[in-house]
């Protein structure tokens, strides 16, 4: 029987004249290449200009193709992305044989979070030159990544207090122990004392971590924080997916609905409750527009959050979520109670009037007032309406009237809200189901975080653009722009002085390749 056979690996072969040759016309790699080469990245916020001194610099451009590629490829270690350098041919067409090492590459992401994200924003300008962007409808939500810390280096008080007590009751017995071991004449000297030393070793060990938890106390009772987090400081013990808990960020992020592309996310540690305001300010200059509607889930409905959106003149639907409080009998309900607007009062369905004292109370979420009435003492359905021994008593928040509108938007428009989850999960179901990124990369403090999330979201708008449009379009599309940039330095060429025209030239060879500047040199002087 006859198999396909290898090539002899002592044979000499005949490789292509030029490694340029190996890479095919419609390859990611020449797309990452020009894509790069086609932003400015010293006015993004890289460090393009370095001193003469010492050891020269990688240039940021070729570390951003770098990553780039190693995003698009799910590779994001440090370690993994230097063995690329050497073993992958992409990636050695792509860096010209460049290979900086690991620690180079490591703290070139965790330097440059800002400029990143201005990566990301030309993404998405490319999506709005090809009219992938629309505009009209846009779905926020939030995803859990989990950050560099385990949960046993996740402290909240009750925890702490619960090592303590534990810590207590172990010196307890230690110190009982050590009580009964200077007792024991039945052990020979030398045993006795090695029994002492152990048990005082012990002793010694949970003073130490004692001493340590009291400082954890200390701080948390200092800073106001509920938790603190002792790898990565700034990361959270937040709920997964049901009650499943990590210590993790949460990334909020703000999806157009034409091609399910992100046009923006912010990696915080905190809920969502507060987080749709500040969203929709972002989305509002990113989009140049208020004319747009947002969707949001549940976790969103937020009185002051409404308050911020129709101040921004935006339609939010935002789910409602269900009250945790209900009559015994769903008749008596509290959305079965009428609100008259002009007399400040709520009419029950027994025709009695609920009214307020007018005293504005307080509370985490919004300032609320409390309606009650009299009747409810004698009212002949008072067990049917409440389980309290003092009738009804409705809280109304100070945004009730943005809320109430709310909840019309979202009865008028159900199969439209319905589309949520199909947006803004898209994103998510490649990122962290396809391509594995469920947790974040770079350790210590939120400003590494985000410098990753932001490779993340770059790399996924990538794909999503090459997938939508084609490589070779956005090829075309990239050299094209270079090329018409070229033409207008060109014809801003012709009417500076020779010294004025090397400085150009100069400045522009920061971003761009020196061989392609050598090139238009000479076919402009022809």
């Amino acid at each position: 029987m006859k198999y396909i056979t290898g090539k002899n690996r002592a044979q000499l072969v005949l490789f292509p004249t030029t490694l340029d040759d190996v890479i095919d016309e419609d390859n990611e790699a020449r797309f990452i290449d020009l894509f790069v080469e086609s932003i400015d990245l010293g006015t993004m916020g890289f460090e393009v200009l370095h001193t003469e001194n010492g050891r020269p610099a990688y240039h940021p451009k070729d570390l951003l193709k770098l990553y780039l590629y190693g995003y698009l490829n799910s590779i994001r270690s440090s370690r993994k992305l230097e063995q690329a350098t050497k073993i992958n041919i992409e990636v050695l067409w792509l860096l010209k044989g460049l290979s900086p090492d690991h620690n180079t590459i490591s703290n070139f992401r965790r330097d440059n979070p800002k400029a990143i994200k201005k990566v990301f924003r030309s993404t998405v300008q490319i999506a709005k030159h090809f009219d992938l962007i629309g505009g009209k409808l846009i779905a926020g939500d939030s995803t859990k990544l989990r950050a560099q810390n385990s949960k046993k280096n996740n402290f909240n008080k009750k925890k702490i207090e619960r090592h303590l007590a534990y810590i207590d009751n172990k010196l307890e017995e230690y110190n009982n122990q050590l009580k009964e071991a200077d007792n024991d004449k039945s052990l020979e000297d030398k045993d006795r004392k090695e029994n002492i030393e152990k048990i005082k070793s012990e002793i010694e060990k949970h003073n130490k971590r004692k001493e340590g938890y009291k400082q954890l106390e200390k701080q948390i009772e200092e800073t106001g924080e509920k938790q603190i987090s002792t790898s990565d400081p700034e990361s959270r013990q937040m709920i997964t997916r049901n009650n499943i808990t990590e210590v993790a960020y949460s990334i909020q992020t703000t999806v157009d609905a034409k091609n399910n592309i992100p046009i923006d996310y912010k990696t915080t540690n905190t809920t969502d409750s507060k987080a749709m305001g500040n969203m929709l300010q972002r989305a509002k200059t990113i989009l140049s527009t208020n004319e747009f509607t947002a969707l949001y889930d549940k976790g969103y409905h937020t009185g002051s959050e409404f308050e911020k959106a129709n101040n921004l003149k935006i339609d939010v639907l935002v789910a409602i979520p269900k009250v945790a409080s209900q009559a015994p009998n769903p008749d008596y309900n509290v959305e079965n109670f009428e609100y008259d607007k002009a007399r400040d009062t709520y009419v029950c369905p027994q025709g009695k009037l609920l009214a307020s004292t007018g005293k504005l109370h307080r509370s985490v979420r919004s300032n609320f007032r409390r309606y009650t009435a009299k009747a409810c003492l004698t009212c002949s359905v008072k067990k049917e309406c409440s389980k309290s021994k003092y009738g009804k008593a409705i809280q109304r928040s100070e945004y009730q009237e943005l809320i109430d509108n709310n909840k019309t938007r979202i009865e008028n428009n159900k199969e439209y809200y319905r589309q949520r989850q199909a947006i803004v999960e898209h994103p998510y179901g490649t990122i962290k189901r396809q391509w594995g990124f469920s947790y974040i990369m770079t350790k210590k403090f939120i400003q590494r975080a985000e410098a990753d999330v932001g490779l993340i979201f770059t790399a996924y708008n990538l794909r999503r653009l090459m997938s939508i449009i084609g490589t070779e379009v956005l090829i075309e599309y990239i050299e094209t722009s270079i090329s018409t940039m070229y033409f207008y330095l060109h014809q801003f060429r012709l009417k500076i002085s020779q010294y004025q025209q090397s400085k150009v030239f100069i400045y522009f060879s920061v971003f761009l390749d020196a061989n392609k500047i050598k090139a238009v040199r000479m076919a402009y002087a022809n």
